[in-house]
């Protein structure tokens, strides 16, 4: 009976079926003493068997149905049959429901076929890199990283450190070579990292500008059979010795690379070609750069190729041949898709979807930029060959005009006659240039706004403001978004002093064109007129963002700064300015002006000195240095200057008296008596030169003295019956004024006696007037006005800008000729 066992009840029927049996527990087998019998002995070595199930050192179990006990039967492994007993629960043969689950568990672990219930796996073991062949892995992965990072900081601008990677990924392969030798792998050497280490260490000597070492570098690559295509690197060593000059051995190793090119590599033929060819211009051999050239447009002309040709044809002076060459030129195809199919249809949603997504995409950008290039050579060919292709730049602007028409460039044509005018405009024909851009005034809204701004410009360069005024609103209705006819517009306002309104143009120009430097400068003149300072200050500010060493800005900066009483930020900013012009006299100058207000003398001297020796003409700058030697108590030094002044001045009688002054000043009495001699034969009715004179007389002891003491009493006499005369027509007028005020009318003859009296003391006052030779008082050096004021500022030079030109203190920026319209 102890081997029978009784079924459960029927809702435990398959009670058990989830028990967890611990012969299948593999963790355990080293210590299943039955399981390692099996693997000492022959059983272990036998082949396996279907159903495998581990055997225990327990005996079979009985097993038992619905229908009672059986016999236990055991199979040669030892393990239990199907329908076994497990643990001493009865399994039924049959099964009735799904086999697995059951609503309870009554004893054992949970079902669990995944053993997750064991917890994570131990760790895989690492792979030992003691290995040869491991070392070798790893050495070949730091190589290739860094020639990655020597590629990538190539491309960031790094140049150094690129070099400095490459230089060890050299070292690096060199000992990985060494290292496949001593493993006995020499025959299974990387050639293609041994080829990508040496051609990134070449191109890094190269782009470092060490062409020796590059040289060398190529060499050992195109020298080693081992290297397929390595021919090619000839291209790059003829590249070096173009960058060095050395154009024969350029030519010689760029033939040798067309050599071992074959001719299925059709492109890179053509592109070494054309190398050939700009180093035989280089040369001066223009006929075999001709051959070239003429070979490329045969085979696959291009723009760059038929531009050159040009050039040679021009050099050489061959007429037929320019003109043949810029037929060819205007008939290479671009290429490029035509620009309606960017725009969007208002038909299909999904279409215009794509063609807002490729409207600015790179594709597109690149050929807006290949357009530009090609119009920009079309139009410097133009340019080039129209003077030379016929007996006068005319008629070969009009040809060039015919050719392009009939050419797929047709929207050139006005362009090109724009170009005829600014051509007659650098021939000082103002005329023909006038008559040109009239042309245009019935030509469609871009062309024509283009040559009413010029229009504009010319005129306003005459000084005709109404005609400049007329065509800069021509030019604003073909198109308003124009900021050149704009600021024309506001620079017209501007001379009739109208400041705000130009500032509303200027601002407008600027909603148009956020880049418009010539709006942003005339709109801080306005601003500065308007005595707006702090907002002048913000625009030139923002313009010395834009143009960095633009002397114009920095100067109107300083003058700024001078008007808000800063008179150390006003010398910062002209400092500025004389870093970028050092030779400038007006702003040395001016430098020298604010020092003298900020009493340091003897910097101002240094300045004024340095504006003297580049301007010596300036007569200001004499006078503060003349006065400055004069205050110093060096008499003999101010004499120089004061004898310039006089040359400059001759009719100034104060310079020379100056002079006579320093003489007397200095004891050189006799000097000084000649010199006031001299001025009294110049003007002799100057008081002040023949007081002088007695005194000298005097204390000389001379016998003149008494000739020059007569004529000093006649003419202070004069001068006193002048004066009176003068007295009398103002008591006169002003009398006269009076009586208009009380309304008293007289009759015809007191009318004409009144206007005879009236002529009378007009004539009287005039004759009464100063003469020009007046005198000047120099017994005193604090006499002399030795201050500089320069209320316009300087008027320091433009520099040019594209074809405009900026304001100045007292002066506009005028928008010249539009740059869209001129290539430079």
């Amino acid at each position: 009976m102890e081997n029978v066992h009784l079924a459960p009840d029927e809702d435990d029927l398959y009670s058990g079926y989830n028990d967890y049996n611990p012969a299948f527990d593999s963790e355990e087998l080293d210590n299943d003493a039955g399981f390692q019998q099996a693997v000492r002995t022959s059983h272990g070595r036998r082949p396996p068997m279907t159903a495998k199930f581990p055997g225990t050192a327990i005996g079979a179990r009985p097993l038992a149905t619905s229908f009672g006990p059986r016999t236990s039967m055991t199979s040669s492994m030892g393990r239990p049959m199907t329908g076994a007993v497990l643990d001493g629960a009865a399994r039924p043969m049959t099964a009735v429901r799904a086999a697995g689950y059951t609503s309870s568990l009554t004893r054992g672990s949970t079902f669990d076929p995944l053993g997750q219930s064991r917890g994570p796996a131990p760790p895989l073991e690492l792979k030992t890199e003691d290995t040869p062949e491991e070392k070798i892995k790893i050495l070949e992965k730091k190589v290739n990283d860094l020639i990655e990072e020597s590629s990538m900081a190539q491309s960031m601008g790094a140049l150094q450190l690129a070099l400095e990677k490459a230089k060890e990924a050299g070292r690096k392969e060199r000992a990985l070579v060494r290292q496949r030798e001593q493993s006995g792998n020499g025959d299974h050497i990387n050639l293609d990292l041994t080829y990508s280490v040496l051609l990134n260490l070449a191109n890094q000597y190269e782009n470092n500008e060490m062409y020796p070492e590059a040289l060398n570098s190529y060499q050992v690559i195109v020298k080693n059979k081992m290297f397929s295509n390595a021919g090619r690197l000839k291209v790059n060593m003829a590249n070096i010795y173009f960058q060095q000059k050395n154009y024969p051995k350029a030519i010689k190793f760029y033939r040798m690379a067309l050599d071992q090119i074959s001719n299925a590599h059709k492109e890179m033929r053509i592109k070494i070609m054309q190398n050939i060819g700009v180093v035989f211009i280089r040369m001066g051999q223009y006929s075999d750069a001709i051959t070239s050239f003429s070979h490329i447009m045969g085979e696959s002309p291009n723009i760059k190729t038929g531009f050159n040709l040009i050039l040679c044809y021009y050099a050489i002076g061959d007429r037929e041949m320019m003109k043949k060459a810029f037929q060819n030129l205007i008939s290479v195809p671009l290429g490029i898709d035509d620009e309606d199919k960017y725009i969007p249809s208002n038909d299909d949603p999904s279409s215009n979807m794509v063609v807002e997504a490729i409207k600015n995409d790179k594709l597109h950008q690149m050929e807006r930029n290949l357009k530009s290039l090609t119009e920009k050579y079309i139009m410097t060919a133009a340019k080039l060959i129209a003077p030379a292709i016929e007996t006068s730049f005319a008629a070969g602007f009009d040809w060039c005009v015919d050719m392009v028409k009939g050419s797929q460039y047709v929207e050139l044509a006005n362009d090109l006659e724009i170009n005829k005018a600014i051509t007659y405009l650098r021939q000082k024909d103002f005329n023909q240039a006038v008559e040109t851009l009239k042309t245009f005034e019935k030509k469609d809204s871009r062309v024509k706004s283009a040559a009413a701004t010029n229009l504009s410009f010319l005129y306003f360069l005459e000084k005709d403001y109404d005609q400049a005024d007329r065509y800069s609103d021509l030019a604003m209705n073909a198109d308003r978004y124009n900021p050149a006819a704009l600021i024309n517009k506001g620079n017209t306002v501007f001379v009739r002093q109208d400041y705000e309104k130009a500032a509303e143009f200027y601002k407008e120009a600027l909603r148009n064109d956020s880049s418009c430097t010539e709006a942003l400068y005339n709109l801080g003149l306005c601003y500065k007129k308007l005595s707006r300072l702090d907002e002048a200050l913000d625009c030139f500010l923002k313009l010395h963002a834009i143009l960095r060493n633009s002397a114009q800005v920095m100067y109107q900066l300083a003058q700024i700064y001078e008007l808000l009483e800063d008179p150390q930020q006003a010398i910062e900013w002209l400092m500025q300015v004389i870093s970028v012009i050092p030779t400038d006299p007006k702003i040395l100058a001016k430098l020298g002006e604010l020092h003298d207000a900020e009493g340091d003398k003897s910097q101002a001297f240094q300045y004024y000195y340095e504006s003297f020796r580049y301007f010596p003409s300036n007569i200001d700058v004499i006078e503060w240095l003349g006065a400055y030697y004069i205050e110093t108590q060096f008499c003999e030094k101010a004499i120089q200057y004061f004898e310039r002044a006089t040359l400059i001045q001759p009719t100034q009688v104060k310079w020379q008296l100056m002079v006579a002054s320093c003489y007397r000043r200095s004891g050189n009495y006799q000097k000084a008596l000649g010199t006031y001699k001299d001025i009294h034969r110049k003007f002799p009715e100057n008081v002040e030169c023949l007081r002088f004179l007695v005194r000298l007389c005097t204390d000389i002891g001379l016998k003149e003295v008494q000739e020059y003491a007569t004529r000093l009493k006649k003419v202070e006499k004069m001068k006193e019956i002048r004066e009176q005369r003068v007295k009398s027509g103002r008591e006169g007028s002003a009398r006269g004024r009076r009586e208009g005020r009380d309304g008293s009318a007289g009759s015809a003859d007191s009318s004409h006696s009144s206007s005879s009296a009236k002529g009378e003391r007009l004539s009287a006052k005039m004759r009464s007037l100063p003469a020009s030779n007046e005198p000047y008082e120099t017994s005193s050096p604090k006499e002399l006005d030795a201050s500089y004021v320069d209320p316009l500022g300087p008027q320091m030079e433009r520099p040019k800008t594209g074809a405009k030109r900026r304001v100045e203190e007292d002066d506009f920026a005028d928008e010249e000729l539009g740059d869209d319209l001129l290539p430079e």
